[in-house]
């Protein structure tokens, strides 16, 4: 057995998730290692959408979000289809973002390029490298590992994340249960070549059939991904379809016209709706699919586990450092819990919409999405939503203070600045107002908040906004008490 010396964070499994925490905590100056079983990344496109809020988050690194968008392809609209009957179309354009798109990027670019991200910070992936067990301290975690050579190396760190998807060691080992269900049908997914398809490439289309649904997301010109759920077929695992069966179903769904060719990857899969209620355990923290998986429907599976990742390494950061107490790190789990039970809601919802067949429902769903997705201020709201611009922490225990009759985001809200939050190399809060008494406070909390201030949105207010970009408090620029209470209650 080799021992090796302590390290501050181990993260098990370098998918999107691990990569992403890796990144924000070694920018954020805390030492980590992350391991991964498999001897390579992906090379397969498996998750495809790259949402806008994540690009957002991604501003906040060395480099920012540039790298991705140059590698992916901009859609801008989903229609909705019943036949030859057109339901309803969503923009991207009313989004009030910088990158008011879906970027379609297969998964395998996006860890190409998070993992050059975390090796530009002089941290490398140890690969082939396996947890076989773990035992978790009050003050800590004791791991095993293999190693490539099929030696065993125990590991000791502060802290212990698991990144390491569906069937997580992490999560076996703290106990915690995977509640929900599995649905009673077969999906195919196929990454294919196709001509004919009868909407600009920037499009994607969701075409509700009476045998179900059928769904068509542009990853490049000429190449898409299709994706349309079958009956059961009573095997163990879902069988891989063939690309005469793909034609068949296209022909059958979808349009007249198209023809596919050429495929990347033919899949067969099911699909699980199941998540955990705690996220924290102590010194370990479930992240991504370890945390929750759910229906691809919306494509937020990948975003979510991400967005697991930046909320918890600035809180992760601040804690490990000694500048702020646990209180701030018992947030992760409710905030994030929270968020995953919206979007496994949500995807549930709309694989149930695409995918029944019952005549009378599928009636009443096209004419009240019909209905429903003529309004502009529903389109904007499923829009957003789908965008990921309606996450927000409305619950959320750091939340204090919500001063009446001021023109801008109340706690918990996501707000943009001039300049992202959080980036830099240290985790830091940020102060939105003006006047002396908000001067004040950066100097008495040097340690956590921003040198300077930041312009408000309302002058007569003072917003306190964490590293991640949401607000945490809002006061009138005359009584602070509520941001100072909250600083002081979280910082050492």
């Amino acid at each position: 057995m080799i021992r090796n010396s302590l390290k501050k964070v181990l993260i098990i499994g370098a998918g999107p998730v691990g990569l992403t925490l890796a990144i924000e905590l070694t920018r954020f100056g805390i030492p980590v290692r992350i391991i991964d079983k498999a001897a390579e990344r992906t090379d397969k496109s498996k998750a495809l959408v790259v949402w806008s809020r994540t690009l957002e988050l991604l501003d906040r690194q060395p480099g920012g979000s540039a790298a991705f968008i140059e590698a992916g392809f901009k859609a801008h609209a989903f229609s909705f289809l019943s036949g030859d009957r057109l339901i309803g179309r969503v923009t991207m354009e009313s989004v009030a973002t910088p990158y008011p798109y879906a970027l379609m990027l297969p998964q395998a670019d996006t860890e190409r390029l998070l993992e050059e991200r975390l090796a530009s910070l002089g941290v490398t992936v140890q690969r082939s490298t396996e947890a076989v067990s773990i035992a978790l301290r009050d003050d800590g975690a004791d791991v095993v590992l293999r190693l490539p050579d099929g030696r065993e190396e125990n590991e000791s760190a502060d802290w212990l994340v698991g990144c390491d998807g569906a069937h997580s060691l992490v999560r076996h080992t703290v106990g915690a249960t995977f509640d929900g269900s599995t649905m009673d049908s077969d999906w195919i997914l196929a990454d294919v070549h196709m001509r004919g398809y009868p909407v600009p490439d920037t499009e994607a289309t969701v075409y509700w059939h009476e045998d179900g649904a059928f769904v068509v997301f542009p990853i490049s010109p000429g190449r898409y991904r299709l994706l349309a759920d079958l009956p059961p077929s009573g095997e163990a695992h879902p069988p891989t379809p063939t690309l005469e069966q793909v034609q068949t179903l296209i022909d059958r769904r979808g349009p007249q016209g198209m023809t596919a060719f050429d495929p990347i990857w033919l899949a067969g899969f099911r699909i699980n709706g199941r998540k955990v209620t705690r996220y924290r355990w102590g010194r370990a923290f479930l992240c991504g699919d370890a945390a929750h998986v759910h229906s691809p429907a919306g494509g937020q599976g990948m975003n979510t586990g991400m967005q697991d990742a930046f909320n918890l390494a600035w809180k992760l950061a601040l804690v490990a450092q000694g500048r702020a107490t646990e209180a701030l790190i018992d947030s992760f789990s409710p905030e994030r819990s929270d968020v995953g039970e919206q979007v496994l809601k949500n995807a549930e919802r709309l694989t149930l919409v695409g995918t029944t067949r019952n005549p009378v429902a599928r009636t009443v769903r096209d004419v009240m999405g019909h209905l429903m997705l003529g309004l502009a201020p529903v389109q904007n709201r499923v829009a957003d939503t789908m965008t990921e611009m309606t996450i927000g922490y409305p619950e959320s225990p750091l939340n204090a203070g919500s001063a009446s009759g001021l023109n801008g985001p109340e706690p918990g809200q996501r707000v943009l600045g001039d300049r992202p939050f959080g980036a830099g190399s240290e985790a830091r809060y940020a102060l939105l107002g003006s006047g002396s008494a908000a001067a004040e406070l950066i100097g008495r909390y040097a340690n956590v908040l921003e040198a300077e201030l930041r312009t408000p949105p309302d002058p007569n207010g003072v917003w306190l906004v964490r590293p991640d970009g949401y607000v945490a408090a809002v006061a009138r620029h005359d009584d602070l008490s509520a941001i100072e209470k909250s600083l002081a209650r979280l910082m050492v």
